[in-house]
């Protein structure tokens, strides 16, 4: 069984597999190292671990880690992947970013796929048919851009994402949400159809935080799954036991 540690710029989620199959997925604040002793003690046969932070985590955690699980990994630019990265600042890459790709290789072996995160940031990912990833786009998620108008201005207030489905807004509040996130929508939508003009047959995968927004507003087709990096970072911890 494996322990997959995802620890994120807003939140950190950690999962529970077995042969391949999440048990659990969990969000947390923090990680501790005490946590480890309950899900041993919930878990016989919990024996091998991967963790991946886009930020600092504290070292008695990785310590924690390395003397209690057989097999401990955690993802740097040096981990051998069941892809090929082709990335060329490999030390400057998302381990979130990375890890969502190799989920979606393990989802869709032999398939274009574009990987579009939407968390803090909204990263754009490239997988081609042959197991190359090339690269993305990174461009400020839904909140960020709602809080870059409040603070790069004098007078816009800070408004927060909610539905709203009107072309544009007739107060200022309405004005901000419809600017957003329907640019957002727009941003998305062009991306993907640029991307699909030039990779035929592309399968896209929407995961992240902000997901569900997307749902039943872009004109192109797509699928959610939440759980796209863990799956990826459990996947590349059993890769390295097959090496």
């Amino acid at each position: 069984m494996n322990l997959v540690i995802d620890i994120g710029n807003t939140r950190t989620k950690f999962s529970v597999f077995n042969r391949g199959e999440v048990l659990i997925t969990v969000p947390v604040d923090e990680f501790l190292p005490s946590h480890i002793d309950v899900l041993q003690q919930e878990y016989d046969g919990l024996n091998k671990a991967i963790l991946s932070g886009v930020k600092d985590y504290p070292e008695d955690l990785k310590h924690a880690l390395q003397t209690k699980f057989d097999t401990f990994i955690e993802l740097d630019a040096n981990t051998p992947l069941p892809i090929e990265n082709c990335y060329n600042t490999k030390e400057t890459l998302g381990k979130d970013r990375i890890a969502a790709v190799v989920g979606a290789f393990d989802l869709n072996p032999n398939t274009n796929v574009l990987v579009i995160d939407a968390g803090t940031a909204i990263t754009y990912d490239l997988l081609t048919a042959d197991g190359k990833y090339l690269g993305g786009n990174i461009a400020p998620g839904l909140e960020m851009r709602f809080k870059a108008l409040h603070q790069f201005t004098g007078r816009l207030p800070k408004v927060d994402k909610a539905d709203y489905n009107k072309l544009f807004g007739t107060t200022t509040e309405e004005a901000i949400r419809a600017g957003v996130q329907n640019g957002t929508v727009y941003e998305v939508d062009t991306t993907i159809s640029a991307f699909k003009d030039f990779y035929r047959n592309l399968k896209v995968i929407i995961t992240g935080g902000d997901a569900e927004f997307f749902d039943n507003k872009l004109k192109n087709s797509f699928f959610v799954h939440f759980n796209l990096t863990s799956l990826g970072l459990n996947r590349i911890l059993e890769y390295n036991g097959e090496i």
